[in-house]
């Protein structure tokens, strides 16, 4: 039975939903929903929400498809196929949804089998293949060939969300092709489905079945008619990967598509973006993983000079070379993310680097070839040009800078983004500097600039003008293309030679191979998807590049007006096309006051579906449902914010159920405020939305409670034994749940009498004007948590500070009140009341901020409130101020430390192991780091990071019903494993909600870094 969470129609609500389905995409939607409901176990999304998720992919464009289908097993898929064709529903094959050129959107069935459909079926590590279904995600494959010292080596860069079936479909490349090749020169078989039911295996022409020999024949027949035209029209580049391969019988690339010879009609399928069948599973030629690598980084004085570097440099046996142009370096080195990486790699102020890897098994080798590029360099006229790179940290920081190139380029804000539709053009390198020259030209002559990057080694240059799609940007991109494609031609080159056809470039496919070779692809089509139900309008009659039906941002494109809570006026502007730069804040008309600009950022790169390191996305790292992604959520508000969202109310967007449904389970953890490369912050756009739906549907009385935390404390603190009977008393746990809807199988952080604030006196703490007057002061910010639940934390940080020799100042309301930043009712969607508990924070804070005496916090969800959302609550200059003093304990130390002035005596460590739990807001602001470096100050120290997502708790997430086993298993993806594996190390994790989570899912006390340090002491 389909599972109710990520649907809408089931087995028990077919019947009901055809009305509403029948309504949103008419009587054959309902007739088709009905049956995969019944008929299969995958899951049928055919809402309105959920159809707006799937209609984009990572191009320009959109298209809302009948319906979408998760299918949970391989006879799922076959079912949907036999259903879509009995009901005449084309059907669109999806993998990540990551294509740039528009191959996963459009009016059909979408089949996603990403969720379900991504096991490794078998690997022969003597023969080095495998044998994988198609929803694998490479770096998921790589991760299981590694013991086996092998890999998949078609390795794109968006590898951490990449499907093997999407890269077989689109015929991907990667940065290393030149010494791997293409998709195509890695796949040795495919088993699939044509759209008439019939299961097809693909593989050798020389074992092939009757069936397949017929298929086979057809396209050898097709191949001999026209072969005059495949020798005088077919690119010789490797990077030619436009319309089918009908080349297998007599290859035309520089490099062929087997090693011996032989013909694979699997080969047909790969490249042909779904149009032929569907995939089943793929068999793939392995490599040996490299045992080293060494980089040399090529510094150009120009870009010329790179271009025409390149076609040199590749003679020396290089498994890469790929270009980062100046602008690319500019908007890497103003990421803090990335800047010390770039810097590295720089030699002054190059127009151009080039990255130039050997790989192998032995090092000494490498290492002659990394100085016989010295040397090129130098005979090249550029001596001292080269940063040599042996060692494998720095290489693999500077690739997954490289590797984040388009999503960085992709991080302007404003209407005018970089445009794909040109950017795979390949060239031979030895016309590879004309080529570039001229192209760059052409963007000139249309008042616009591209970004260049990526493939050096093989003459395929990424390149993206900048256009605005909402006003002139279709008719600019006709007449680059039209121009580019002269360009094209005259350097012999290939118009598609990574990304696919798909929308932008499927027109030109007649115009790069002829009428007779286009009305062979044709007869492929037809002979092999007979009823045109597979991908139709790809390849084959496909459709103008620039029919504005198809843009995800046509000029009928329109916001809703709507009064902002949060200040989002930042990108609420317009950039220069040539410039990049950008206009004043306020400036780009947007009628929601910048908020829709925010969430447009999104440019459904999916950077968001990695499973590696990082934070995001903690809740699709469980649920693997698009709807939970940061794409899929900023999708659900851009489809909300400009009237697109069936149900949602024109005077209140986000208020929908539909919004709700989709940010319900974002934890507010902030990854993708520093791992999505274009910046979307979720967390503060949840906050956003929240608060327009509060606004029109009120809070409820949990909501109230969470919100009025800091204010129940006065009360909760003087009669603790009363609320803790909750924890002790099952039957108040289970009213807590129904009451409150706060889960019956958690423990409540413990009220207590002997608060902070009752210690406080204790303390030898600074007055406001010792503190003003004092060489070394710090003011302390307590917030409620550590104020009420945890005194032992606060205590800690204070005695730790003055043992150092600072003054400390515990700040405080007037009358001696205790302060709060206004976190709490900002989850609960009232921000005029987190308004005014801020006001407050910021009046005590603002006098010492303004002598720069260090505001310092333990709690970083509520020090780092100072730092983010304060500065866009309409809190004037003061907030500013507040917020460039305001630093986590960690930092504090940290700085303090290397300046020479913390220096307290400390205790050896035991020895003990010491394993680090980032708190998501340290991760987001990059702080976590610096909690390793405080732990390091403890002479023996070792500690080690927890490679973790989210804990799952996030403030009051894990305590709410809904949410407990979600929680908990965002908890079981690394952190919770991890601890069991530890069983004896001592745990430190500055996050209160962290500390509750380990305990309840591990049964282990975790500490502040304030309370590790306090205890060594000396």
């Amino acid at each position: 039975m389909n599972a109710p969470l990520p649907t809408l129609v089931t087995r028990g609500t077919a019947a009901r939903a055809a009305e509403t389905i029948a309504r949103l995409g008419g009587p054959e939607a309902a007739k088709l929903a009905h049956r995969l409901a019944t008929e299969t176990r995958g899951e049928v999304l055919f809402d309105a929400a959920s159809r707006g998720r799937y209609a984009t992919d990572a191009s320009i464009y959109q298209t809302i498809p009948l319906g979408v289908f998760v299918p949970r097993s391989a006879d799922d898929v076959a079912a949907a196929l036999a259903i879509a064709r009995d009901l005449g529903a084309p059907v669109l094959s999806r993998g990540a949804g990551t294509s740039q050129c528009g191959q996963t959107t459009g009016a059909a069935l979408v089949v996603d089998s990403s969720k379900h459909l991504r096991k490794v079926l078998a690997v022969d590590a003597r023969a080095m293949t495998a044998e994988v279904e198609p929803g694998l995600v490479l770096d998921a494959l790589n991760a299981e060939l590694k013991p086996l010292g092998l890999w998949f080596p078609v390795d794109v860069s968006t590898s951490a969300q990449a499907t093997i079936g999407g890269m077989a479909g689109n015929n991907s490349c990667g940065s290393r092709s030149i010494a791997y090749g293409n998709m195509v020169h890695n796949v040795l078989g495919i088993d699939a489905w044509l759209s008439d039911g019939s299961s097809v295996s693909f593989g050798p022409v020389a074992g092939l079945g009757a069936k397949e020999r017929e298929i086979a024949e057809f396209v050898r027949g097709l191949a001999a008619e026209h072969r005059s035209e495949i020798e005088s029209l077919w690119p010789k580049v490797m990077r030619r990967v436009g319309g089918y391969n009908l080349d297998i019988f007599q290859p035309q690339s520089e490099r062929p598509y087997t090693g011996d010879g032989s013909v694979n009609l699997a080969h047909l399928l790969v490249g042909a973006e779904g149009t032929l069948a569907v995939y089943k599973s793929l068999k793939l030629r392995l490599a040996p993983l490299p045992k080293s690598k060494v980089l040399g980084v090529v510094n150009f004085p120009t870009f010329r000079a790179a271009m025409a570097a390149a076609q040199h440099l590749v003679t020396l046996g290089p498994t890469a070379v790929e270009l980062v142009d100046r602008t690319m370096i500019e908007l890497a080195r103003a990421n803090p993310a990335f800047r010390p990486t770039m810097e590295a790699a720089l030699i002054g102020a190059p127009a151009a680097i080039l990255l130039v890897e050997f790989s192998g098994d032995e090092r000494g080798d490498l290492l002659r070839r990394l100085k016989a590029l010295v040397e090129m360099v130098g005979d090249l006229g550029l001596p001292g040009a080269v940063v040599e790179m042996p060692d494998e940290a720095p290489q693999k920081a500077l690739w997954e800078v490289r590797k984040a190139g388009l999503n960085i380029m992709m991080s302007l804000k404003g209407d005018g983004k970089p445009v794909s539709f040109i950017e795979d053009c390949a060239v031979p390198l030895e016309h590879l500097a004309d080529y570039t020259d001229a192209l760059t030209e052409v963007f000139a002559r249309h008042g616009t600039r591209g970004t260049w990057y990526a493939h050096a080694s093989v003459g395929t240059l990424h390149v993206r003008p900048i256009l605005d799609m909402r006003r002139d940007g279709a008719a600019k991109m006709r007449a680059i293309a039209e121009e580019a494609s002269v360009l094209v031609r005259k350097y012999k080159g290939a118009y598609s030679g990574e990304h696919g056809d798909g929308l932008c470039r499927g027109e030109w496919i007649a115009w790069q191979f002829g009428p007779g070779i286009d009305a062979a692809f044709r007869a492929i089509k037809q002979r092999l998807d007979p009823l045109g139900l597979l991908a139709p309008n790809r390849i084959v009659d496909p459709p103008k590049m620039d029919d504005a039906s198809l843009f995800r941002y046509p000029p009928s494109y329109r916001t809703i007006p709507l009064k902002t809570a949060l200040d989002w006026s930042a990108w609420n502007v317009q950039n220069d096309p040539v410039t990049e730069a950008t206009s004043a804040s306020g400036s780009g008309g947007d009628p929601s006051g910048g908020l829709a600009k925010a969430v447009e950022m999104c440019n459904n790169n999916g950077h968001c579906r990695k499973f590696d390191a990082g934070t995001m996305c903690p809740s699709f790292r469980v649920t693997r449902d698009e709807k939970h992604l940061t794409r899929g959520r900023a999708n659900t508000l851009r489809l909300a914010l400009s009237g697109q969202l069936e149900g949602a109310d024109a005077a209140a967007p986000l208020a929908s159920d539909a919004v709700h449904e989709a940010l319900a389970l974002c934890v507010g953890c902030k990854g993708c405020k520093r791992d999505c490369p274009t910046g979307v912050d979720m967390a503060r756009m949840k906050i956003e939305a929240t608060a327009q739906r509060r606004a029109v549907r009120g809070a409820s009385l949990r909501d109230r409670c969470i919100g009025a935390l800091p204010d129940l404390a006065r009360v909760a603190r003087r009669v603790p034994w009363l609320p803790n009977l909750r924890n002790r008393v099952g039957v108040l746990r289970r009213l807590s749940e129904r009451w409150l809807g706060l889960s019956a199988r958690r423990s409540l952080p413990a009220w207590r009498r002997d608060t902070f604030w009752q210690v406080a006196p204790s303390l030898a703490l600074a007055s406001r004007d010792e503190v003003l007057a004092a060489a070394k002061a710090v003011v302390l910010f307590v917030d409620t948590f550590n104020g009420n639940f945890e005194t032992e934390n606060a205590v800690a940080a204070v005695r730790v500070l003055q043992a150092a020799g600072y003054a400390v100042h515990v700040a405080q309301a007037p009358g001696g009140g205790e302060l709060c930043c206004g976190r709490t009712w900002l989850a609960a969607g009232q921000p005029e009341r987190a308004r005014a508990r801020a006001a407050e924070l910021l009046a005590a804070l603002l006098p010492f901020a303004e002598r720069g005496i260090a505001l310092v916090g333990l709690e970083p969800s509520c020090l780092l409130t100072l730092r983010d959302e304060m500065q866009v609550m309409n809190l004037g200059e003061a907030a500013t101020t507040v917020g460039a003093e305001a630093l986590l304990f960690e930092e504090f130390i940290v700085r303090e430390s290397r300046a020479g002035r913390f220096a307290p005596a400390l205790k050896a460590a035991s020895g003990r192991q010491i394993l680090v739990h980032g708190h998501c807001h340290q991760k987001a602001f990059g702080t976590v780091p610096k909690v390793l470096e405080v732990l390091r100050l403890l002479p023996g120290a070792e500690p080690a990071l927890i490679e973790s997502s989210c804990c799952g708790m996030a403030g009051s997430f894990g305590y709410e019903a809904e949410h407990h086993e979600i929680s908990m298993a965002m908890a079981e993806l690394s952190l919770l494993p991890a601890l069991r594996r530890a069983p004896d190390a001592l745990v430190v994790a500055d996050g209160t909600s962290c500390r509750h989570q380990i305990a309840d899912g591990a049964g282990r006390k975790a500490l502040h870094v304030a309370r590790v340090l306090c205890d060594h002491l000396a």
